[in-house]
């Protein structure tokens, strides 16, 4: 997944204002107690940091990979 794609996932689940705000302020134990902003900068994998997100907000998993798009395996 690319920071690109990150952005577009958070901005559709959270808004385009609050996503940059959760991103910022949200601390994340899955990726070493970071914010999601932070572990990015630090070269973790988006979908590791997407999906850190995901779990930590309860987003229900058919929505992990955006509008409209089934589950991967």
């Amino acid at each position: 997944m690319r920071v690109s794609t990150f952005w577009e996932l958070m901005s559709h689940e959270f808004g385009a204002s609050y996503c940059r705000v959760l991103a910022d302020d949200l601390v994340l134990s899955e990726v070493g107690e970071r914010t999601a902003t932070e572990a990015l900068a630090a070269g973790v994998d988006p979908k590791s940091v997407w999906f850190a997100v995901c779990r930590a907000q309860d987003v229900p998993e058919s929505r992990w990979w955006g509008p409209d798009q089934p589950p991967r395996s």
